[in-house]
């Protein structure tokens, strides 16, 4: 071979036209995850989606995108840990089986994210039939159900919390500005400026809208402080100023796992000793006391029944809630709080228990209650574990209580089906 000839190579033809079929059934295997998914999707009853469809009939208008693809895709991608409904409609692009849930149904970034926030009380339903399906294949049970919490950092930044007077200056600046730029639009003949014009005053009506949100949720933290205070006035000398975001007026600064604290939400589960998720709730509320009896109303309006063993952990210790979960048929295990003299019996009842206070109490002195809790941990902090790592749960792009809730609805209604289709394929 000479040394001044070129070598050959096979260069890329990128203006060459091309037919290439694609048979989608041949790109997903059989035991694919994304098959069974689909397929209990067609098993739930979805008439709630569909009966709000316009389109129908031989009525004029553009056909709607099935609901069904939709769910479907969402799941699939919770199942996966993708959150982002751009790099959802990117996949649905590219990946095999998110190609093979759309089979040719085309899907954009607006219309996944309108779903998947719009729906909550449809996901709420949703949420009760896969629980139903479980409880009927005799996987929940309602034996042992552990709760806990988890703080989830909110979609809004620490310098977007203000008081009230700065919060009442920015509205008087915000006002100002939608009012110049109207003026401006009509005053400008140019119609390509008006255009612009209006994106502009729709900022500035956003960010005035923003605001006023904030304010009003001032009145309500202020309202709630005052019920607080009323009933620990030792607590009031130790608030300081209200702050209210304006970038998502009700996520609150909680205190994080890491011990720091950032904008959340507090996030909780109920978990059945089967792992399947059994309750689910969002709040604002930093602390977890006041999350009990909701929790266990949630349980009972879902499923009908209320678990016969409550594990909590000590943030969720009170005497009102230890008495609360005892009211409803429950045994709860819970760790005793630390008395302050050691030569205090904890497990022993006091004067004043209640029979069921000083049933706890005894209880949690035996060895069989030791051998219940401890998985407490097990049940409860590994379910936090997997909705953090694998379905990214550690980080909102949602604002506001409503949307939040549905978020975390769909996460455990993905987590629930993938139990299912765990429990079905081992059976």
């Amino acid at each position: 071979m000479s040394e001044h000839e070129a070598p050959r190579v096979v260069r890329p033809v990128r203006n060459q036209l091309s037919l290439q079929p694609t048979d989608l059934e041949a790109l997903v295997p059989d035991e694919h995850p994304v098959r069974a998914i689909w397929t209990l999707v067609e098993r739930l009853d979805l008439s709630a989606f569909y009966d709000e469809i316009a389109s129908r009939g031989s009525n004029a208008g553009r056909p709607a995108t099935d609901p069904a693809v939709l769910l479907a895709l969402w799941l699939f991608a919770n199942s996966e840990g993708v959150g982002s409904a751009r790099l959802l409609e990117r996949l649905c692009e590219r990946d095999a089986p998110y190609r093979w849930i759309c089979g040719g149904v085309p899907v954009n970034h607006h219309t996944l994210a309108d779903f998947r926030v719009e729906h909550g009380k449809k996901l709420d339903r949703l949420m009760t039939q896969v629980l139903a399906a479980l409880m009927k294949e005799g996987v929940v049970q309602l034996r042992r159900v552990a709760q806990d919490g988890m703080k989830v950092r909110a979609s809004a930044g620490a310098a977007s919390f203000r008081r009230r007077q700065s919060l009442e200056r920015c509205r008087k600046e915000a006002e100002e500005q939608v009012r110049k730029l109207r003026r401006e639009i009509e005053s400008d003949p140019s119609a390509s400026t008006k255009r612009v014009q209006a994106a502009k005053e729709r900022a500035a009506q956003a960010r005035l809208d923003a605001v006023e949100a904030a304010l009003a949720e001032v009145e309500v933290v202020e309202k709630q402080r005052v019920e607080r205070d009323e009933k620990k006035p030792s607590d009031a000398r130790r608030r300081g100023e209200i702050r209210v975001s304006t970038t998502d007026a009700e996520s609150r600064v909680m205190k994080m796992a890491d011990g720091g604290f950032r904008p959340a939400y507090n996030v909780q589960f109920a978990t059945d000793e089967s792992g399947v998720i059994v309750g689910t709730d969002v709040t604002n509320n930093g602390t977890d006391q006041p999350h009990v009896v909701p929790m266990l109303d949630e349980i009972r309006r879902r499923t009908g029944e209320t678990p016969r063993e409550y594990l909590v952990d000590g943030g969720f210790v009170t005497l009102d809630n230890i008495e609360a979960i005892a009211e409803r048929g429950a045994t709860p295990y819970a760790p005793l709080p630390k008395p302050k003299s050691k030569a205090v019996d904890p497990h022993a009842p006091k004067r004043n228990d209640t029979p069921a206070i000083g049933a706890w109490r005894v209880r949690m002195g035996t060895e069989d209650a030791k051998r219940v809790y401890v998985q407490r941990g097990v049940l409860a902090e590994r379910t936090n574990a997997d909705l953090r790592v694998h379905r990214r749960l550690d980080r909102l792009n949602v604002r506001g209580l409503v949307k939040v809730k549905t978020i975390v609805l769909l996460a455990a209604i993905s987590f629930n089906i993938m139990r299912l289709i765990a429990s079905r394929l081992s059976a």
